[in-house]
């Protein structure tokens, strides 16, 4: 059979370019992602309201520290594997066919993590809201005005 080629507004995923272990995260904290691979769906598509990835966690990796937004909501879709979710209510497993959803506002850190021995693939998606703020509440990280990292004592990294 044979393969036909897609046209936009349709992609393969396969196609676009992976991107492991990226991330603006400033020193130290670049670590906890390494194992963590993208590939970006939404900007690929020209989808400027929301973001979608395609990410996958290697066996130990995290998909961010832990975090929640100000004013972007965001949404995982586990393909594939088994992640655990981190948020302050405590821990629980996500296979694939689960979902979560964390609502702009709320202040609930969450994260994934990927404590199987396999790979995970997951959906991410989020709203791209102008002025958004992040809240880090493990780590000495904020994410504020301009897109700019920095110490919660309002320093700059």
């Amino acid at each position: 059979m044979a393969v036909r080629k897609l046209m936009p507004p349709a992609i393969d995923p396969a196609s676009l370019p992976e991107s492991k272990g990226v991330t603006s995260y400033p020193e130290p904290f670049r670590a906890m992602v390494a194992g963590r691979m993208r590939r970006v769906l939404g900007e690929t598509l020209g989808l400027k309201n929301f973001g979608v990835n395609l990410s996958r966690l290697d066996p130990g990796a995290y998909s961010s520290a832990r975090h929640w937004h100000s004013l972007e909501d965001e949404f995982v879709y586990v393909l594939e594997g088994e992640v655990t979710l981190i948020t302050d209510e405590g821990e629980q497993t996500l296979t694939a066919g689960m979902a979560a959803g964390f609502p702009a506002g709320k202040p609930n850190g969450h994260h994934l993590v990927n404590r199987g021995s396999r790979i995970a693939t997951y959906l991410e998606i989020g709203d791209r809201r102008p002025g958004d703020e992040v809240t880090y509440p493990d780590i000495d990280l904020e994410l504020r005005w301009a897109r700019r990292f920095r110490h919660k004592d309002g320093r700059p990294y």
